[in-house]
């Protein structure tokens, strides 16, 4: 049996996955504070406040379902960004679908 990192054993407490939630919202309010001063920092910062979201609130990822169902272009970009593996292959299936429809 695989051995968990330390970041999935601390998830399994409460107040740590409460503090990196807040974490995630506290990154996103920065990355907008920051997105008008050169650089990719916005780009850098969001996406991981949005990942840690995500990993640590089930509302948050009920929210997100809504957000990508109602604009499923502006989904695919935020899929995009954070480097989703279910995005990738879901894009691959895609791509998959259409050459055979091709052929």
């Amino acid at each position: 049996m695989a051995k968990r990192s330390l970041y999935q054993r601390m998830r399994s407490n409460a107040q740590i996955r409460s503090g990196l939630f807040c974490l995630g919202i506290l990154l996103m309010i920065v990355a907008v504070i920051i997105g008008p001063l050169p650089g990719p920092g916005f780009l850098i910062v969001f996406p991981i406040g949005m990942m840690l979201c995500l990993q640590n609130s089930s509302w948050a990822k009920r929210v997100y379902v809504r957000f990508k169902r109602r604009h499923p272009r502006y989904g695919d970009w935020t899929d995009r960004v954070m480097r989703r593996v279910s995005a990738a292959r879901r894009r691959a299936r895609v791509r998959l679908e259409r050459a055979m429809d091709d052929d």
